[in-house]
């Protein structure tokens, strides 16, 4: 979710991870996924030293945190992941005595993630939203005509489309666990599947439209579609409606917007979680605490464009944002989103194996 925070607060981790004092709260989240100036009330607010790290896929993020020892407070790893990761030990339980703003979070949104952590006890919802298609809407009309199917996977997994629409460029994510199941759903086919049988086919698919796909990257196509370099990108919702507003903000001429696949796409939904062996947990339930803050939610989101699990926060987003289906989607989108489970260890070796094979183009 090139998401990249500059300045002081965006530190590189040089420090040994062990090198931290009791006032500093140390956390590591998607790049350019929150708005800085809350950064600074929180430290403003608690006095504590905040040392804010930034990563652009969840496999960094779980190398990391399976590793033992991250040195970090907080995390934000996607739903899946921290099922997997809570399973190996990686989280400690929330102290929700220590969370009184815990109250305003979303039911509806909290069902929802209770697949990967039941009873959300080790997690809180931070942001959620889907996998669909981001466009350059006037290249795209213009390769493919006005009847191109802008909602649709045909648009990207026909190679008919893709081999026209290369010359403008395509960009997907490099996310294995998120297009491996999108194809799946677009051959009829569980999305969750652990059979490794079903997922096989989705193997063909790729390799098919592979040699016109420009680049796998799940960051850089933001600034990429913003500045009109590409025209396609399977992406996260917010990040494409980020691209949207930079090329307003650049008045560049270049139209972009997001789609949810009509065939049904992946809710996603990226959680806070505090390290088994946090250096400071008591610092870091302050900041998931100040976080569902409803103010502060709301700005968070007013800020990158996506949906939160905070229901107290609505009153207080930006029209854009909460009148915008393509962030809170209409209730006949909602039925037909789906979910994905972690796939097993021994599935997981077949989906990497895949994607390996899908990157290379052999």
């Amino acid at each position: 979710m090139p998401r990249k925070l500059t300045g002081a607060l965006a530190t590189v981790a040089l420090l040994a991870p062990f090198a931290v004092w009791a006032e500093e709260v140390r956390v590591y989240n998607w790049s350019d996924y929150i708005d800085e100036d809350l950064l600074k009330k929180f430290e403003e607010e608690t006095g504590y030293d905040l040392i804010y790290d930034v990563f652009d896929s969840n496999e960094v993020l779980e190398t990391k945190m399976l590793a033992g020892g991250s040195g970090y407070d907080v995390v934000v790893p996607t739903g899946d992941f921290l099922q997997r990761q809570v399973s190996a030990g990686a989280f400690q339980k929330l102290d929700k005595s220590k969370l009184p703003n815990a109250g305003n979070m979303w039911d509806m949104i909290e069902d929802r993630t209770s697949q990967y952590d039941p009873g959300n006890e080790y997690s809180i919802n931070y942001m959620w939203g889907t996998t669909g298609v981001g466009m350059n809407v006037g290249k795209v009309k213009e390769v493919l005509g006005e009847d191109a199917p802008l909602n649709s996977m045909d648009l990207v997994l026909d190679p008919a489309n893709m081999e026209k629409l290369a010359d403008c460029g395509v960009y997907f994510l490099d996310a294995p666990t998120e297009i491996v199941p999108m194809v799946l759903q677009y051959l009829g086919e569980d999305p969750d599947s652990n059979d490794p049988d079903v997922i096989s086919k989705a193997e063909a698919p790729l390799l098919a439209v592979r040699p016109h796909i420009k680049k796998f990257h799940s960051s850089e196509y933001i600034n990429a579609l913003a500045n009109g370099d590409i025209c396609v990108a399977v992406g996260w919702s917010g990040d494409v409606l980020q691209a949207r507003d930079r090329a307003v903000e650049a008045d560049n001429g270049v139209e972009i917007a997001y789609h949810p696949f009509a065939q049904g796409s992946l809710m996603w939904f990226d959680q806070m979680a505090i390290p088994t062996d946090a250096p400071n947990p008591e610092g870091a339930h302050a900041f998931l605490n100040f976080i569902m803050d409803a103010q502060n939610m709301a700005a968070a989101s007013n800020y990158v464009y996506f949906a939160n699990g905070n229901k107290a926060s609505q009153e207080f987003l930006a029209e854009d944002v909460i009148g915008d289906v393509a962030i809170y989607p209409d209730d006949a989108t909602l039925e037909k989103l789906y979910t994905k489970s972690p796939y097993p260890s021994k599935v997981q070796r077949v989906v990497t194996r895949m994607w390996t094979k899908v990157k290379s183009g052999t």
